[in-house]
């Protein structure tokens, strides 16, 4: 529909570019995947808001220049395998997909991959599928990845996510202790040692897989 190709272009032009987007191949992938498509009917019409949008059960979808960020930051090149850990409704999946060898989505929410599914056979994109499982344990049948990105903040990455990392991998996540802001993060392996660097704030809810509960204290 012609308001959602409007409400597109005006993400790319006033979200993504402005803020240190610059590949090039990002920015058409990000204008290519519907976003709309990837949402229940009751939010499609904030598709392109410049936020994080619910999603029910403490779930979202990200911010799209957030997503746009790590995704630039992932370089993902056309020979990666990727694996998104909570892949929610697909969308940062699509993206890339459309720049990727394969893509994993994996999701433990079977509502959301039921949305997720329907939008990448709504875009024709058949190099990512989904994979439902605990999402702390990533998912090692493919591993390793040339990229692993997460759809959402994490408090850290576990260790048993980080060892599906290929050499020469690149992994990116938002990186957030409690109430205040994260830190987006790229994670490397190089000669079998992992490296980090952080790249800017963001606000992006947590997972709520990956927090644990603290215990009594006496």
């Amino acid at each position: 529909m012609p308001v959602y190709e409007a409400a597109r272009a005006n993400m790319v032009e006033s979200q993504i570019r402005p803020n240190k987007v610059t590949d090039e191949r990002v920015i058409a992938a990000f204008g290519h995947v519907r976003r709309e498509l990837f949402l229940p009917a009751r939010l499609r019409g904030v598709a392109y808001v410049d936020d994080d949008l619910p999603l029910g059960g403490g779930r979202y979808l990200m911010q799209p220049m957030v997503a746009a960020r790590l995704v630039q930051a992932a370089a993902i090149g056309r020979g990666d395998v990727v694996l998104v850990v909570g892949a929610g409704v697909g969308y940062e999946a699509a993206v890339a997909a459309l720049l990727g060898r394969s893509v994993i989505a994996l999701e433990n929410d079977p509502e959301l991959g039921r949305l997720g599914r329907g939008a990448l056979v709504e875009h024709r994109i058949a190099s990512a599928s989904y994979v439902e499982g605990p999402l702390p344990q990533g998912y090692r049948t493919r591993a390793p990845y040339g990229v692993i990105l997460f759809a959402g903040a994490v408090p850290e990455i576990p260790a048993e996510i980080a060892s599906q990392l290929g050499e020469g991998g690149r992994m990116v996540a938002v990186l957030r202790q409690g109430e205040g802001l994260g830190r987006a993060t790229v994670i490397t392996r190089t000669g079998g040692l992992l490296g980090q660097r952080a790249i800017f704030d963001a606000a992006t809810p947590l997972l709520a897989d990956f927090v644990t509960t603290p215990g009594f204290v006496f």
